[in-house]
């Protein structure tokens, strides 16, 4: 009985962390793509290791923060003002399993 709660436990948390990581990807698409998939203004592009492993290493936290502040060339919330802040920190996990 306690291995299948544990399985169903489990289960659950896959099915959340896959539906955070697919709102995510959502954000992607319609607010950071343009730059992240591009390399514009020297934005990492997605699923470029190397670039994102600096990044990565400062965790989800300080990403986020500049990410709300903006950095170098990326305005305040990647110009997606709309964007709440876990939005935005879905677009990052998002963008963080694409790149390690």
């Amino acid at each position: 009985m306690k291995r299948l709660i544990n399985v169903v436990i489990a289960s659950a948390l896959l099915t959340v962390s896959g539906s955070l990581l697919a709102d995510g990807q959502k954000t992607y698409q319609a607010s950071c793509q343009a730059c992240h998939a591009t390399g514009a203004a020297n934005a990492p592009k997605l699923g470029d290791k190397e670039a994102w492993a600096p990044r990565i290493a400062t965790g989800i936290d300080a990403m986020l923060a500049n990410a709300i502040k903006g950095l170098n060339a990326m305005p305040p919330k990647g110009a997606c003002m709309a964007c709440t802040d876990e939005e935005l920190k879905e677009a990052i996990e998002y963008m963080v399993s694409q790149s390690q």
